[in-house]
């Protein structure tokens, strides 16, 4: 593993440091505006006192923090694998680059000793998991990663109950900012509530003391922050949308690690690209917060 000197420096020397996954650089936008979004987070995170660590895997080597070069390469270097956690020893041994999901990006993170970590939205219970147990791998990871991921909530093609229930069953907790309902990643609410609300990067900051006061199992933070009102997007446009997808993807027998890009590309084409707005929005808002949370953190220690 191999971290950047500015975010080295920044470690040792007990400054803010806020992670950030590479996948939206490399699969969730198109060039040449993966490239200019992925610039301005970092600008976002620096503009709030912080030092951004993009991550990623470069030639079988994690990088924690890249320079202008290394984001060129997610951004334009063709044929990136998508990395979850379980992809890292494979694409370490066999010298390949990838781009780190939500479960890779965390425990690199965490590794490397990062804390805060901003993303749009998490994995997790799939719709339909009775009959085919689809479960994002961030989840799995999450339980038993001591990190606080700042985000809008899980994906909203998703199964929300469900996946607050996996949750609270394997110890991850989770906080409403400035709300008492859990987002719904494109919307700024899923209509599910949440247990406990935070108003200010200071409460996230106590929370994160109390967990390594506390000891027990190393789970994570989940900072659960909405995307505004006036920046989601159009709930009877989503519902409507969502469901032509779902019934594309039954209809064409899209499954497993397919289903997820299918549905996500088809809400982007059939909301006239209203869908990628509103997830731009809430990382935006998620990173910002995140800095936020890291300077508290750093500062109360």
């Amino acid at each position: 593993m191999r971290t950047s000197d500015e975010v080295a420096d920044a470690l040792a020397d007990g400054r803010p440091v806020v992670a950030l996954e590479s996948t939206i650089i490399s699969h969730g936008l198109p060039q040449p505006r993966n490239l200019q979004v992925a610039l301005e987070l970092e600008e976002i995170v620096r503009q709030a006192g912080a030092v951004p660590a993009t991550i990623a895997v470069l030639d079988g080597v994690p990088r924690i923090g890249l320079d202008k070069g290394g984001l060129d390469r997610i951004a334009t270097e063709p044929g990136l694998r998508k990395l979850g956690f379980r992809d890292l020893a494979p694409a370490s041994a066999l010298g390949l680059s990838g781009a780190t999901t939500v479960s890779a990006t965390s425990f690199l993170a965490a590794r490397a000793g990062v804390r805060v970590f901003a993303t749009g939205g998490l994995g997790g219970v799939h719709r339909g998991w009775t009959t085919v147990q689809d479960e994002s791998a961030d989840l799995d990871t999450l339980s038993r990663t001591r990190i606080t991921v700042v985000c809008a909530g899980v994906k909203s093609i998703l199964d929300v109950p469900a996946t607050l229930q996996r949750l609270e069953t394997r110890q991850v907790t989770v906080v409403g900012y400035r709300t008492d309902h859990f987002p719904g990643f494109y919307l700024h609410t899923s209509g599910e509530p949440v247990d406990w609300r935070i108003e200010t990067p200071r409460e996230a900051a106590g929370i994160m003391r109390a967990q390594d006061a506390l000891g027990g199992p190393e789970t994570a933070l989940i900072v659960a922050n909405p995307v505004p009102v006036t920046e989601q997007l159009d709930p009877a446009l989503h519902d409507r949308v969502l469901a032509e997808a779902l019934q594309a993807a039954e209809d064409q027998g899209v499954t497993g690690q397919a289903i997820t890009p299918f549905l996500l590309e088809y809400l982007v084409n059939g909301t006239g690209g209203a869908s990628l707005e509103a997830n731009l929005a809430a990382v935006r808002g998620n990173t910002r917060l995140a800095a936020e949370i890291a300077a508290s953190w750093v500062q109360e220690k």
